[in-house]
């Protein structure tokens, strides 16, 4: 059996903080506010693939109103849903995903936070995928208020 699952993640952007995606620290003067360390790629591939297993979403397994989570490193989160999705009968097949920013510029860093994401999952890089897109200064991205992801991922059952 096959299954896909869809991920989102929004997080709005303050001066001084740092900016994680795909477990890379990338330079800009604004980073993300979060309960963890905010890295919404990371966010929308996790619930990804708890949506496409029917295992319920990033905000059941790792609730922000739990202490144990404030400033967790998001891509431990994403290895524990591995486990999660492994217990279940299933394996992780490709992500295919968007990240939508004004700015920073992250063409320049996707090649980086696809080999970390690699490393975590254990995936192949070519079986991971990442964009970046402008919101063309429309909307909380297009005004550098917010950074967007979304994610989409196939799953297949071990059996």
């Amino acid at each position: 059996m096959i299954r896909i699952g869809l991920g989102y993640d929004s997080h709005r952007l303050e001066e001084g903080l740092p900016l994680i995606l795909g477990g890379i620290t990338i330079p800009h003067t604004k980073g993300f506010v979060a309960h963890s360390d905010g890295d919404a790629l990371a966010h929308a591939i996790t619930d990804a693939i708890l949506g496409a297993a029917a295992l319920g979403n990033i905000g059941q397994r790792f609730p922000d109103t739990d202490p144990q989570y404030q400033g967790a490193d998001s891509l431990e989160l994403l290895a524990q849903t591995l486990r999660l999705l492994n217990e279940a009968g299933y394996t992780l097949v490709n992500i295919d995903s968007n990240i939508i920013a004004q700015q920073p510029k992250l063409n320049p860093h996707i090649q980086a936070m696809r080999t970390r994401l690699s490393e975590v999952i254990g995936l192949p890089i070519d079986a991971i995928s990442i964009k970046a897109k402008t919101n063309e200064h429309v909307g909380p991205e297009g005004r550098e208020e917010a950074i967007s992801t979304q994610a989409i991922v196939l799953i297949q059952s071990h059996a």
